[in-house]
Order: structure tokens, then C-alpha cells, then sequence
């Protein structure tokens, strides 16, 4: 949101109130994909108590997941799975709200609802944050609901909006809140992701183009810890100069009687930036230390890239890792083309 005027005592520049709630936003349901497929087998452990018959039943939903997409199959919806999805989404719903408003919105007062027009903020990176954040929820909503026996159709408008749904929950909340207001451009931001995701899934039944996030880190940090953090964990979420956003594209799924394409295979697109110690123009001194001039730079990158999940392992564990960890972009060497007018050839981007 737009740089306000704080009370003297309270924080010392609202920008590190609001250190980059898209990503604390996207940390959030990261661990609700990490912690799906924990709570999906013990629920499977649970309905059918013995290791034989748990086995059995990751083999069920193994060949579940080898159904095409729109086929219509005579199973049931499987309430109890779908309970504990219900569950499971609710009580992280419930648990990051309340997280949210303890860090956010408690110490301030209450207004009636309004807008903020932040869109010049971190040269829109924080929108590109927002999108991403809202197709990977819905991607989990959407396999959720899959696992529960779920139609096609349905787990893609009730799965596939959840991450619209939740965001828009946030912005309500920073519409009534005095020091915020909610965003145009953020709504923007969530719409589009969702729709990435909901709109191939409605095409292809698949999602050919992949949203991903690669990290590195900065000079910028040193000048501004406040700001980007003070340890590897929090500049990756925080610092904005160290993030890249790609857009992920698997060829074989273009070319899918292609017999020398790789199915992991992709090619990617990327947007980053550098030179930004501030929201929308630099800071100049940090707590006395003057900060040099940098020049606020846009960053493009073309490069290749792997999906993980298209690599072929019997190993249950290697499945489920790779899609935890598929929103992750592989290094790879990469082409930067910038807004200060220069090529650069990285041999190992990051």
C-alpha cells in the first residue's frame, strides 16, 4: 500500500510494517502444500488401518490421478476425505487470518471501507507476488478436491477460485483498516493468477504455462536490513532486488508426439528488478548511513527451466517432493535484457 504517515513510537517507517504481505501471504499456503499430503495420508491411515490396505489406497489415488481430467468416472465423492480437506483449509483460513490481524491490522483504528492506489510501489513486483500467490491456491484447492473424488468442472471453480477468494478476504480487511486501503491493483493481481490457473485447466485440462520463483541475494539488504531482512531466510521472502518471477512453459505438452523432447523440458520468462531501496523512489540515508544512488531497473530473462513433476520415479516420496518444490525455478543459464539498455548473459542464474 502507498507510504503513510505513522505515530512517533510505533514503527519506524510503515514500509517495514508492511514488509511484502504477498509473500508472507505466499509462505502461508506454501505450508499447506507441504503439509497436504502429511494430513491426506494419515487420513487414508485412518480410514483404513493396516499398511496393506494404506498402500492400497495410494494406489487408488494414484490411478485417480491417471484418469483424464474430464473423464467421468463412477467413483463417489469420498466425504471423509473431503471433510478432512474442509478441515484442514478452514483451520488454515482461520489461523493466517487471525495471524494477519494481530500483525497488521490490530494496533490500527477502523475506518469505512476505501481504496489505495499502490500500483507504482516496487515497480509492480508485489503485483507479480499477488498473482503468483493466487494460482498456486488455487492449484492446491483444485488437487484437494481431486483427492476427494471431486468432478473436474467443480474442483476447477471451487478449487481454482480459493486463492481469489482468500486474497480478496485480505483486501477487505485493509479496505476498513485507516492505515491501508484496498487495492485496485492487487485485485487486478489475484484475478489474473487465478485465471491462469482456471483458464488452462478449462482448456487443456492441464497447466502447460507455470508460474515460478527463483531467489538470490542483494547488496540491498546491507543498506536497508530494516526493510529486506537480516538473514537469507527473510531477504527471500522480502527483498525484491534478489526475486525473479517466471512464467514456465513445458514443450512436450505443445508437442506431445515430439520423441526427442524431454517431458521435464521447459521454456521460461522472467521479470526482476534491481537498484529499489524504496517503494517508489530510493531512500537517500538509513538510521544516519547515507545510501548511494541506485537506478531503479527492470529486468527481463529468458531461460530454460525444468518441471519436476513430468520426471517419471516410482519413488512416492521424490512425487511428492517435486511438487512441493515445483514452484521452484531450476538454474539454468539465462539471457537479461534491462531498461538501462543492456544484454547480459548469465551462465548460472539464480
Amino acid at each position: 500500500m502507498a507510504k503513510r504517515s505513522l505515530n512517533p513510537g510505533r514503527f519506524e517507517d510503515l514500509l517495514t510494517v508492511k514488509v511484502h504481505r504477498a509473500k508472507r501471504v505466499f509462505i502461508l499456503f506454501l505450508l499447506a502444500c507441504i503439509a497436504m499430503p502429511s494430513i491426506a495420508y494419515a487420513q487414508l491411515s485412518l480410514e483404513t488401518g493396516g499398511s496393506n490396505s494404506f498402500y492400497q489406497s495410494k494406489a487408488n489415488v494414484l490411478r485417480l490421478q491417471k484418469q483424464p481430467a474430464d473423464s467421468e468416472t463412477s467413483q463417489e465423492i469420498n466425504k471423509k476425505r473431503l471433510r478432512a480437506v474442509i478441515i484442514t483449509e478452514s483451520t488454515l483460513f482461520a489461523a493466517s487470518m487471525i495471524g494477519l490481524y494481530q500483525l497488521w491490522y490490530k494496533d490500527y483504528p477502523q475506518s469505512s471501507f476505501h481504496w489505495d492506489n499502490d500500483n507504482n510501489n516496487w515497480l509492480q513486483m508485489d503485483k507479480v507476488g499477488h498473482g503468483v500467490t493466487s494460482y498456486y491456491v488455487g492449484k492446491i484447492g483444485y488437487e484437494a478436491l481431486r483427492w476427494c473424488n471431486v468432478d473436474e468442472k467443480r474442483s476447477v471453480w471451487f478449487g481454482g477460485t480459493l486463492g481469489f477468494v482468500y486474497l480478496l478476504t485480505i483486501e477487505t480487511l485493509d479496505g476498513f483498516s485507516k492505515e491501508w486501503g484496498a487495492s485496485a491493483g492487487d485485485l487486478v493481481a489475484n484475478v489474473t493468477g487465478s485465471g491462469l490457473f482456471i483458464g488452462q485447466q478449462l482448456l487443456w485440462k492441464e497447466q502447460r504455462f507455470t508460474l515460478k520463483y527463483s531467489f538470490h541475494q542483494t547488496k540491498y539488504a546491507d543498506y536497508r536490513p530494516d526493510l529486506y531482512g537480516k538473514n537469507f531466510f527473510q531477504q527471500m521472502i522480502k527483498d525484491y532486488n534478489g526475486q525473479t518471477y517466471w512464467l514456465s512453459a513445458n514443450l512436450k505438452s505443445f508437442w506431445k508426439e515430439s520423441s526427442f523432447l524431454p517431458d521435464w523440458l521447459n521454456l521460461a520468462v522472467g521479470y526482476g528488478v534491481d537498484g529499489l531501496t524504496g517503494a517508489v523512489e530510493n531512500e537517500t540515508e538509513h538510521d544516519g548511513r547515507e545510501i548511494p544512488e541506485f537506478e531503479r531497473t527492470r529486468q527481463f530473462y529468458f531461460s530454460l527451466d525444468a518441471d519436476l513433476t513430468k520426471i517419471k520415479t516410482n519413488s512416492e516420496f521424490l512425487k511428492n517432493l517435486f511438487k512441493v518444490i515445483g514452484f521452484i525455478k531450476i538454474p539454468f543459464p539465462a539471457l537479461e535484457y534491462n531498461t538501462r539498455g543492456e544484454f547480459k548473459f548469465h551462465a548460472f542464474y539464480f
